[in-house]
């Protein structure tokens, strides 16, 4: 595992995620395709975030079983957390797009069928 560091547009979140760069997720469902999000799960302990807690603003919506968080200044979408379904476990899931200098191309993107759900 590598820990990267990545952010907002703005600077004000800055975080750490520990990770093997190896799949991606790219789900349709109707938050995911708006904010073009490319995201990989982590137990919530690989997540570290170093700054910006004031700015953080959530959003949540359906089952409200996600936390969809984003900075309020600038509006980008790092990170999202909630519990793994069928085990409780904390996750983040981090977009990958907000990770400092970070080659999408080393992860197989996997298509999720989110709007189905």
């Amino acid at each position: 595992m590598k820990t990267y560091p990545g952010g907002c547009h703005c600077g004000a979140l800055r975080f750490e995620v520990e990770f093997t760069p190896d799949q991606a997720v790219s789900c349709n469902c109707s938050i995911c395709s708006k904010t073009a999000a490319l995201r990989v799960f982590v137990p919530a302990e690989q997540f570290k975030l170093l700054s910006g807690d004031s700015t953080l603003t959530s959003y949540q919506f359906n089952k409200k079983a996600i936390e969809h968080y984003f900075c309020s200044n600038c509006g980008v979408t790092p990170f999202s957390k909630g519990a793994l379904p069928g085990t409780g476990q904390m996750m983040t899931a981090v977009n990958l797009r907000t990770l400092d200098e970070f080659d999408l191309s080393q992860v197989q993107i996997i298509e999720y069928d989110g709007k189905s759900l």
